[in-house]
């Protein structure tokens, strides 16, 4: 959901308190172009741009539609002063929220040609503000979000087990934790992926583990019915195939929100 809350802090950001460029009279439509080959998201966020602003969007694409250069994405009309004022922000937010949708796009195809069954996933390292609009671009892409925030699902990461070891940091979540709630326990060995499979962990995250080290991690889990199998630690979209062919249920990736680059999109008015 984008708010008003959301959509004032964004124009507030670009128009400033004294905006002369914009002061264009009459009327005029608009179109969001791409210059790009590439998967469009964000056309909600765009949307709420320019329906604050009172422009009317006529029509738009989609989130998750390919697009090739000269494609239009999104159509608006109203006063030229408001169209332009939503012009910059609007594509902003589109284009970045496309450029995820886009590199989540070709990873899940990489993965695709090794293995049906695995899925691509984001990860928290997003934005500060734009969480819900990059996990949606993931979406888009045909990625799976992850946790979407801390009380999503509880991670045992190597600073838990650090503090308290692994088998008793996955007993002290067990116990503050509802039914409901996953737990997904980080090893860094091919030996602890058993430990903590054997401990409790419904996720056992293997970071940054080649794969080969991986595909043997996958093999000792192999017993543990119902535990998922998690590969993660900076993996790119060159090595989705190498790790989708480990057997793994899962590949996170931070790359897909935090390195995407934007899909270059163009506005155009009054043509």
């Amino acid at each position: 959901m984008i708010t008003d809350a959301q959509v004032e802090r964004w124009l507030r950001e670009d128009v400033g308190h004294h905006d002369v460029t914009n002061q264009v009279p009459g009327e005029t439509t608009g179109r969001l172009v791409a210059k790009d080959s590439g998967v469009v998201a964000g056309l909600e966020a765009a949307t709420a741009v320019f329906e604050y602003l009172d422009v009317t969007v006529t029509d738009r694409l989609e989130d998750g539609t390919a697009v090739e250069p000269g494609d239009d994405v999104l159509r608006v009309e109203g006063t030229a002063r408001e169209v332009l004022r939503g012009e910059r922000v609007a594509v902003n937010l589109a284009g970045h929220a496309s450029g995820i949708a886009t590199r989540t796009r070709t990873a899940v195809d990489a993965a695709r040609a090794e293995s049906e069954a695995v899925s691509i996933a984001a990860t928290r390292k997003t934005t500060p503000g734009l969480r819900g609009l990059e996990k949606r671009a993931v979406v888009a892409g045909g990625g799976d979000t992850h946790r979407l925030d801390l009380s999503h699902m509880v991670m045992v990461k190597d600073n838990h087990i650090a503090e308290m070891g692994l088998e008793d940091a996955i007993e002290r979540f067990q116990e503050r934790t509802s039914f409901a709630t996953k737990i997904d326990v980080e090893v860094e060995t091919v030996a602890d992926a058993p430990r903590a499979a054997a401990a409790g962990a419904d996720v056992v995250l293997l970071d940054n583990m080649s794969p080969g080290d991986t595909r043997r991690a996958v093999a000792e889990l192999a017993d543990y019915e119902g535990v998922l199998v998690e590969a993660s630690g900076g993996i790119t979209v060159a090595d989705v195939p190498d790790y989708a062919a480990t057997g793994v249920d899962v590949i996170s990736m931070g790359s897909l929100t935090h390195s995407a680059p934007s899909l270059d999109l163009s506005f155009r008015t009054d043509e």
